[in-house]
């Protein structure tokens, strides 16, 4: 089947020429990404395969399947969140890119999951995930298709978990790249991208003040410090919130607070959740808080803060403005609930900057390239991309920056490689 006869599922064809306009801006900013796109051009490594991609389609998502598909690959993109997708992208890598993308601001779960198995219905070969919903699918609905499977990558952290049970239980059918674990991933993306668009989620949705108040953060993994970060420079006063004891003493260590979360329910003015797992902030935590607390997640998925149980003690529910939701509750107070409990920092704001995605999106090329010349060779387990290729990717970051770093001399490399006096 080629990919164009999967029929597009977009909101507005007539915002294509923006969305052209911003995939262009981002593609500015992802310099390593250019350049490995000019090798793909020659080298074709993805010649003859099908790429599914269930990813946030934003301008930097958008600018990795162009890369993608310069690369030879037969591409379709679909949203892997239903509130997070920039419509005028969609509609440009339809228009203009020859990619069909079924993915549209606004859609329900039940639609959403019907893209799933559309992108499935691609028979792909190669496949990039964002939360494993794709490869879980898959593994769920369609296993008869694991055999044409090459591999799979995987950009976050809630995918890898979910990975790393596939693996444990011997049920991974085809070997995955977990991109999260490279260094020039999670130690930037993750800390300085979802730390300043979190911030900036907040911020545009519900336009407030962050100095002075105070912030707590659940989750100290690299999410959790960048947000910690952000918040900190911002002027707020942050509670970290834990359940990893070396995590909760580096938070203290770097003087934040420390507190389980019924304690710090009495205190915040803002809640955000980044840990992965379920009801983070559950009913019984919102109903301590201080009249207009305001709650919000940047975990994948909308499980974080606990709003289905939440609705069961709400007497209504007001929209003040987009992504900011009102929640007048049976104790007489009210608490604020940004971006229906989704990704606040795509759903409320455009997400990680280009800059930031550029080292991300160059490990997800890389990385599909590494399986696709290893085809046959790696075993149905989570790989790791070699620290080689890390290396590669921040030297080439660096020197779009202008920043030359020392190299070793002779004697100083025969120096740290001997164990002699």
């Amino acid at each position: 089947m080629n990919c164009m006869s999967i029929k597009p599922d977009i909101k507005d064809i007539t915002l294509a020429e923006q969305g052209k306009n911003n995939i262009e801006w981002a593609l500015k900013d992802m310099p390593v990404l250019r350049r490995i796109e000019e090798r793909f051009i020659k080298e074709q490594p993805f010649a003859g395969l099908k790429l599914s991609a269930c990813v946030h389609v934003t301008k930097e998502t958008a600018a990795l399947c162009t890369v993608m598909k310069a690369g030879g690959a037969d591409a379709l993109l679909i949203a892997s969140n239903p509130l997070s997708t920039q419509d005028d992208v969609a509609a440009a890598l339809v228009k203009y890119w020859d990619i069909p993308v079924l993915g549209y601001a606004g859609e329900t779960v039940e639609v959403y999951r019907n893209h799933v198995r559309s992108a499935l219905d691609h028979n792909p070969d190669i496949i990039i995930d964002d939360g494993c919903d794709l490869v879980a699918t898959l593994h769920a609905e369609r296993p008869e298709l694991a055999s044409q499977v090459i591999g799979s990558t995987e950009e976050t952290t809630t995918g890898i978990i979910r990975l790393q049970a596939l693996e444990r239980t011997g049920e991974l059918r085809f070997p995955a790249l977990g991109v999260n674990t490279s260094l020039t991933k999670h130690l930037y993306d993750n800390r300085y991208g979802t730390g300043q668009s979190s911030m900036d989620g907040i911020m545009r949705a519900a336009n407030i003040l962050i100095a002075g108040k105070t912030v707590v953060i659940s989750g100290y993994g690299w999410c959790g410090k960048g947000c910690a970060l952000r918040a900190k420079a911002l002027g707020a006063n942050v509670i970290v919130c834990e359940v990893d004891p070396l995590k909760a003493l580096e938070a203290a260590m770097e003087g934040y607070r420390v507190m389980p979360i019924a304690e710090a329910a009495l205190e915040g003015d803002i809640f955000l959740t980044v840990t992965g797992d379920k009801h983070v902030v559950d009913v019984q935590h919102i109903m301590n808080m201080k009249e207009g607390a305001f709650l919000c997640n940047a975990g994948h998925f909308d499980h974080e803060v606990n709003i289905p149980d939440l609705k069961k003690y709400t007497l209504e529910i007001k929209r003040i403005r987009p992504f900011l939701d009102e929640y007048k509750l049976t104790n007489g107070k009210s608490v604020y609930v940004l971006a229906e409990g989704r990704l606040v920092n795509l759903v409320a704001a455009e997400g990680h900057p280009a800059s930031v995605m550029d080292m991300s999106f160059a490990n997800q090329a890389l990385g599909i390239e590494y399986i696709v010349k290893n085809k046959g060779k790696l075993e149905n387990k989570l790989h790791t991309l070699p620290e080689t290729v890390d290396n590669a990717i921040a030297t080439l970051k660096l020197e779009s920056m202008g920043i030359r770093i020392d190299s070793l001399t002779p004697e100083q490399e025969e120096y740290l490689n001997s164990w002699k006096l």
